[in-house]
């Protein structure tokens, strides 16, 4: 169609081909090509001039307007590719989401006012593709699939009891000694009945138990507080009661783990603005130490 235009304004096959830097022999193939498709002819040609058939006159304006439109899809999809725009779809855990991610959310939709952010918590793994998300932030060892990961920052996982749990069970020592205390555990560590340590090499894998097991870190903080039992939950959550000393931290000479925060999304190529640029926003918010363990006494 742009072959078969070109002709007609320049009023020659050999002009168009100058124009678009084609062969004539091209140039003619094209409109023949056309012309086959289309069962009609479009031109009328002579050893002199090129003129259009009443067919190729009307079928001109009609090529114009649809090679105009596709100028104008192709513009608006260069934009959208260049300035984050539309409805960016997000799954996110829950805890976390509550208490670091809707902080920086109102800052980022400042920066980008053209996004539309559409947020939905939950703390079970998504199929991104199939349930329409463009991307998910995620915690913990990630299972191999075809997703693209990347990681934005780390948090640590902290051992902790209330004062006044400890005041009357006692104080845990050695990791050993927490299957002999009220353990409160996260429904979604794997597994979930196993606290596992390090110190000097050496590992430490203690089976524990309580009365309460849980799907949510803040309804665990709560128990914790309250002095239900012990927890073992990310310094994104129970910093603040270690830093106004609601929990105090135990086992502090043992290593825990240590869980890595990523964002996951379908692909790399053809990469969204508005995926991009928020995938960037939080890596550079929560930064190499995050918020969540500035002036953390441990």
């Amino acid at each position: 169609m742009k072959v078969f235009v070109k002709v007609t304004e320049t009023g020659s096959l050999s002009g168009a081909a100058r124009m678009l830097k084609l062969s004539n022999p091209s140039v003619t193939r094209h409109v023949a090509d056309l012309e086959a498709y289309l069962g009609a002819r479009l031109l009328n040609r002579s050893t002199r001039r090129i003129s259009l058939t009443d067919t190729g006159s009307a079928y001109l304006e009609r090529c114009k307007q649809v090679l105009a439109d596709l100028e104008q899809a192709t513009l608006v999809a260069g934009m959208h590719a260049a300035n984050p725009s539309g409805v960016l779809r997000i799954n996110a855990p829950l805890s976390f989401s509550v208490h670091h991610l809707g902080r920086v959310l109102p800052l980022y939709a400042e920066r980008y006012p053209n996004v539309e952010l559409d947020v939905t918590l939950s703390d079970r793994v998504v199929d991104l593709v199939e349930e329409g998300f463009d991307l998910a932030i995620r915690i913990g060892k990630l299972q191999n699939s075809s997703l693209v990961m990347r990681r934005l920052v780390a948090a640590r996982v902290l051992t902790c009891a209330a004062p006044a749990y400890l005041a009357q069970h006692g104080v845990p020592l050695h990791p050993d000694d927490l299957a002999r205390h009220k353990c409160l555990t996260y429904a979604y560590s794997q597994p979930d009945n196993e606290w596992r340590f390090q110190r000097d090499g050496k590992s430490h894998t203690v089976r524990i138990h309580g009365g309460l097991h849980c799907n949510n870190g803040d309804l665990l903080l709560a128990a914790a507080l309250s002095g239900m039992g012990i927890i073992r939950q990310p310094t994104f959550i129970i910093g603040d009661a270690i830093r106004d000393g609601r929990l105090q931290p135990l086992l502090t000479g043992y290593q825990g783990d240590e869980l890595a925060i990523h964002a996951v999304y379908p692909s790399r190529q053809h990469l969204s603005a508005k995926v991009r640029t928020f995938v960037d926003f939080l890596a550079q918010q929560f930064g190499d130490v995050p918020a969540w363990d500035r002036d953390l006494p441990i």
